[in-house]
């Protein structure tokens, strides 16, 4: 079985995530509790930090007496087949620092985190890897370690213009955050309030419907049915709470239905979400909701469950997904983090790789 996989498929790399945080951790929860599903990925990160996180599962797992799983060192991505299950497969960056304290925002763990994400979007779009996964990192410690990007996806979108050539307004990316019942697609992602309902333009919107719709196409082998959210209370009432719905959105929705995109609305914000949600005693009426916002978007997914959602980077040369969740310093250390979303990610990045 793996034989096979070890000439044909390409690998997939984690990235270690901010070191003071949770990333490390729930990586080496994910190899421990599902070694058949990562079997041939492998972390981009600092063997010591790993080394931190094994031991930690271990305690987690079985007390004082837990046996750490052993991290096999690979000088190239396709090494990752040749590792033995169980094991953890690590290609380490040189200069990354060692791990920093719990808990506590530093512009190393920053730096490492960067370097880490930068590293393995450049494998990607050199075609050595299949997808990557990207453990949580922290936007202060980035900026504090000088990184001009406040995270991963507008890292990604930098990388991949760069790779192409083109200018980062040429490489148009958009965030979506999924789970088994809700989709939702961002017009805008990590401004302030004021700038995001400033973002909320024809073009704006036009621009995400056509990554989303291209995006979800091939996912799902079929035209996807978009849901367009309003921007203001009860998608305007008609102009009574703000014309953008009237002026704006509609007109953007009617221009992608003329490209062949199945889009509607605008619909209220405050029930559109349960509309899309799909259950097994409800199914969804769309298979994925456009919001106008990074909040309006991000709360419904993840008051479903964190444990479960994914972030996907839509437009992209490359497939990336990670977890639904942050840093979580609160409990970095405490051997009580979750997996379950980064595993979540891992099966999400094989199934859009594939």
């Amino acid at each position: 079985m793996f034989a096979a996989e070890t000439t044909a498929a390409l690998p997939i790399a984690i990235t270690q995530g901010d070191c003071a945080g949770i990333g490390p951790e729930i990586i080496a929860k994910a190899f421990r509790a599902q070694p058949q599903l990562l079997r041939g990925c492998f972390v981009v990160g600092e063997l010591q930090t790993l080394r931190r996180a094994t031991a930690l599962a271990a305690r987690a797992a079985d007390g004082e007496q837990g046996i750490a799983q052993p991290i096999a060192v690979i000088d190239q991505p396709q090494d990752a087949w040749s590792v033995p299950e169980g094991a953890i497969a690590l290609l380490g960056l040189p200069g990354l620092a060692g791990p920093q304290p719990y808990g506590q925002i530093s512009a190393a763990a920053g730096e490492a985190a960067a370097r880490c994400v930068v590293w393995t979007a450049q494998a990607a779009l050199r075609g050595e890897i299949a997808a990557l996964v990207t453990a949580p990192l922290h936007k202060e410690a980035l900026h504090l370690a000088g990184v001009a990007f406040p995270g991963h996806t507008e890292l990604l979108q930098a990388e991949a213009a760069m790779h192409a050539g083109v200018s980062i307004a040429q490489m148009p990316v958009r965030m979506m955050l999924a789970n088994d019942e809700l989709r939702t697609v961002l017009v805008s992602i990590h401004v302030s309030l004021r700038e995001a309902i400033e973002a909320v333009t024809q073009p704006q919107i036009l621009q995400t419907l056509r990554i989303t719709h291209q995006a979800l196409s091939k996912s799902l082998g079929r035209s996807p049915r978009i849901a367009v959210a309003g921007l203001n209370p009860h998608a305007g009432e008609g102009g009574i709470f703000g014309r953008e719905e009237i002026d704006i959105i509609a007109p953007a929705i009617a221009a992608a239905r003329a490209e062949g995109i199945d889009a509607s609305g605008p619909f209220a914000p405050d029930t559109v979400f349960m509309r899309a949600r799909n259950t097994l005693d409800h199914p969804g009426e769309f298979d994925a909701v456009l919001a106008m916002y990074h909040d309006q978007g991000l709360i419904p997914v993840k008051y479903l469950g964190v444990e479960d959602g994914v972030n996907v980077t839509l437009g992209l040369p490359l497939v990336r997904t990670s977890p639904d969740h942050g840093t979580a310093f609160d409990i970095a250390g405490k051997g009580i983090a979750d997996a379950a979303s980064l595993l979540q990610a891992v099966q999400m990045a094989r199934n859009l790789a594939a």
